[in-house]
């Protein structure tokens, strides 16, 4: 990397509001999401762990991965001592997969991406249309199986948009048509089902919580539902945006005659396709912001409290970061304890004065080191260590060798 490109990130790495005070050994807090596209949660937590290091090498650094109910939500509970039960179900596109969701004592958390991900199939205009969630279904049905008394329901990266029938359908609910057949679930049947029979659902769901975990507000239908926000990237056409949309407007009319519950006005509703609109009637489940969730599970607020610094971010710090994604949840959490907060990412498309409510300190992003998109994948790790060191200097006003050594400037 070049002396000037070094000089540049030094310049401008952290957008600086205010000038922190550390002690010579702080307790630095490192709790990224993932940056996606190049680097897990845990492994962004590493590089940043080590530019925490480069720059203080007396810190006492402490990583704590997040998620907030997206893809890596697995991950990071199994980093926080959860266990992983592998599982075979069925994929999007119908074929025979191994897939796990993670537990711990009697709660069990099941990332839908695992089993009807686009991870999983890529996206595809047949899966689109035909795919559903039956697997993740069969990873929740496993979980009962295995005495979960509380099963979380990451959801997010989803390759199918069933209104939730394939996990209903696999603990027990029944979707028929006209002449009573069972219309089998996706996206493309929705329409043609007239009927819900619900007498065989599992009776386990009557005492076991079932916790939808989003960072996702879209309802289910409509412009900024789930058909006409999501679908396309699943590889729907703008016809099947439309059939899917008039088909979860069909099921949230036959769901709110069955529940009571007019699903298509919850926010949230519109996550992964919609798999809340027969998971919060049919199977009696609620609908909590990921973010804070996935914290309080964690365990979040115990090494919060005894730190000096905090370090948080994700691949695209944007609006929708500040509004409630985890970064968001941890800097919120981080305020309310007088913590500073710098904020590290690979991109950054929001101002200081943006996350002036949020309590951050600082900002810095491997975008301010390294314009090439290309080379910011490539390289995030590096990238991400170096912006980081050089942002701690500049958000205490220290040179790194004054941070090393714990003397302050004249």
């Amino acid at each position: 990397m070049s002396p000037r490109s070094i000089g540049r990130a030094r310049r401008h790495a952290t957008r600086l509001r205010a000038a922190v005070t550390l002690p010579s050994r702080p307790k630095v807090l490192v709790a990224p999401d993932k940056f996606r596209g190049s680097l897990t949660a845990s492994e962004a937590a590493a590089a940043i762990a080590v530019g925490v290091t480069d720059a203080v090498p007396a810190a006492e650094v402490i990583t704590v991965p997040i998620a907030d109910g997206g893809e890596g939500s697995l991950a990071v509970c199994l980093s926080a001592g959860f266990h992983a039960v592998p599982v075979t179900t069925i994929s999007p596109a119908g074929n025979t997969i191994i897939a796990c969701y993670a537990r711990r004592d009697d709660v069990a958390v099941v990332e839908l991406a695992q089993a009807s991900g686009v991870q999983v199939t890529g996206p595809s205009r047949q899966v689109a249309r035909h795919g559903s969630t039956e697997g993740t279904g069969i990873l929740i049905r496993d979980a009962l199986d295995c005495g979960a008394q509380t099963v979380v329901l990451a959801v997010g990266g989803s390759a199918t948009t069933d209104g939730g029938t394939g996990i209903a359908a696999a603990l027990g609910a029944r979707f028929l048509d006209s002449a009573g057949i069972a219309v089998p679930p996706g996206g493309d049947g929705l329409l043609r089902i007239t009927r819900i029979d619900t007498t065989r659902l599992d009776p386990r769901l009557r005492k076991a919580s079932l916790v939808i975990a989003t960072d996702v507000a879209a309802p289910l239908t409509g412009p900024h539902g789930a058909a006409h926000r999501f679908a396309r990237q699943k590889g729907a056409t703008d016809e099947d945006v439309l059939d899917f949309d008039r088909g979860l407007g069909h099921l949230a009319r036959l769901l709110r005659t069955e529940a009571a519950v007019d699903i298509a006005r919850v926010p949230g509703a519109g996550a992964a396709g919609g798999v809340a609109a027969s998971a919060v009637t049919l199977l009696g489940a609620s609908i909590r912001s990921g973010a804070a969730f996935f914290l309080d599970l964690i365990g979040f607020n115990v090494p919060l409290g005894t730190a000096d610094l905090v370090i948080t971010g994700e691949g695209h710090v944007d609006a929708q970061t500040l509004a409630g994604k985890g970064p968001a949840e941890v800097a919120a959490r981080a305020a309310v304890l007088g913590k500073p907060v710098l904020l590290a990412a690979g991109r950054i498309s929001v101002t200081a004065a943006e996350t002036r409510r949020l309590g951050v300190a600082g900002m810095t992003s491997v975008a301010d080191l390294e314009p090439d998109p290309r080379r910011q994948l490539q390289h995030a790790r590096t990238l991400l260590r170096r912006v980081t060191c050089s942002a701690i200097a500049r958000l205490t006003g220290h040179t790194r060798s004054q941070l090393s050594t714990g003397r302050t400037r004249p």
